[in-house]
C-alpha cells in the first residue's frame, strides 16, 4: 500500500461493519475503535476485530481520526450522525463513509466532513467467511472525492459503481429485490415441493436454479421458459388452484410480470398471451374477494 495507512473508526460491528473493519486491517490499515452495543456484535467485534477497542459511538468517531465507517441500518443512519454532530465528535476533514445502499449524501446532513456512501453489493453472513468474497465485488459509490472513494475501494479488493445522489433509492431496489426476494423465492418454491411429498427440494433445485440464474444474467429475457413464457393457461389456472392461499398472491405477481416481460421480449405473441391474461386477472379478483 503506498498511501499512509489510516486510522479508523466502525460504528456498527454487524454483518457488515465487522466484516469491513477486518477488511481494512487485513489492507494495512488501523481500526482502533469499534460501537458494538448487542451480545452478538461484542462477539463479532471480538472475532473479526481484536484489536479495536469497543466504545460508545461519539468516542469510536473522535479516534477515527482519518475514517469513520458507520455501518448502521439504513432508517437509523440520519439520527445515527445528527447524535455524533451534536455530541462534536465529527470533525472538518475528516471522511465519514456509510454502508447503506439506499441512501447518498444527503443523510449526512450538515456535518463538515469528507461524506461517501460506499456500498458493497454482497450479502453478508457477518463472519470471517465473508472476507473471500469481497476480490472483485461491486460498490455502489455517491462520493465527492472520487479518488479517495477509489482508493478505498481498491483497498477492499472491490470495484467502484458511480451511483447518482437520487438514483440511490432505484439501485438499491434493484439490489433488494434480487437478493432478499430471491430468497423468499426459493424458499416459497421448496416449500411447494415438499407439499408435493418430495423429500429433498434442495437436491430438486439447486441445479434447475443455478441453471436459471446463470441463464438470466447472460441471456435477459431470452432465458425465459415454462408455461407462462408459453401461454399455457390451463396449466397456470391448475397451479393457482392447487397452492396455499397464502403463496398465491406472490405467484399471481410474478406470473403477470413474467407475461408482460415475455410480451415485451417477443417471447409470447400478444393472441396467445390473452387467454392466460384473463386468467390472471380471473384469479386476481377471486384472491381478493
Amino acid at each position: 500500500m503506498s498511501a499512509p495507512p489510516l486510522t479508523v473508526g466502525v460504528v456498527g460491528a454487524g454483518r457488515v461493519g465487522a466484516v469491513l473493519g477486518a477488511a481494512l486491517v487485513a489492507a494495512g490499515h488501523r481500526v482502533v475503535a469499534t460501537a458494538a452495543v448487542s451480545a452478538a456484535s461484542r462477539e463479532r467485534a471480538a472475532l473479526l476485530l481484536p484489536d479495536a477497542a469497543v466504545r460508545p459511538a461519539d468516542e469510536v468517531a473522535r479516534q477515527a481520526t482519518d475514517l469513520l465507517l458507520l455501518a448502521v441500518p439504513d432508517d437509523a443512519l440520519a439520527s445515527v450522525v445528527a447524535g455524533l454532530a451534536a455530541t462534536g465528535a465529527l470533525h472538518p476533514g475528516q471522511v465519514v463513509a456509510h454502508t447503506s445502499g439506499a441512501h447518498g449524501l444527503a443523510v449526512l446532513g450538515d456535518a463538515d466532513v469528507n461524506g461517501m456512501a460506499l456500498h458493497p453489493a454482497m450479502t453478508f453472513t457477518g463472519t470471517a467467511a465473508d472476507l473471500a468474497r469481497l476480490p472483485g465485488m461491486a460498490w455502489g459509490v455517491t462520493a465527492r472525492d472520487r479518488a479517495f472513494a477509489t482508493r478505498l475501494v481498491a483497498d477492499l479488493g472491490g470495484v467502484p459503481e458511480w451511483v447518482a445522489e437520487d438514483s440511490r433509492p432505484v439501485y438499491h431496489a434493484g439490489l433488494a429485490h434480487g437478493a432478499n426476494h430471491l430468497v423468499t423465492l426459493v424458499n416459497e418454491a421448496a416449500d411447494l415441493l415438499r407439499a408435493a411429498g418430495v423429500d429433498d427440494p434442495e437436491r430438486v433445485l439447486r441445479p434447475l436454479l443455478t441453471a436459471a440464474l446463470d441463464n438470466a444474467l447472460r441471456l435477459g429475457d431470452a432465458a425465459l421458459t415454462g408455461p407462462v413464457s408459453r401461454g399455457d393457461a390451463g396449466t397456470v389456472g391448475r397451479h393457482l388452484d392447487r397452492i396455499p392461499a397464502e403463496s398465491q398472491a406472490a405467484y399471481l405477481a410474478l406470473a403477470r410480470r413474467t407475461a408482460d416481460r415475455a410480451i415485451a421480449a417477443g417471447r409470447l405473441r400478444p393472441q396467445d398471451a390473452a387467454p392466460l391474461l384473463d386468467a390472471l386477472a380471473r384469479a386476481a379478483v377471486g384472491s381478493a374477494l
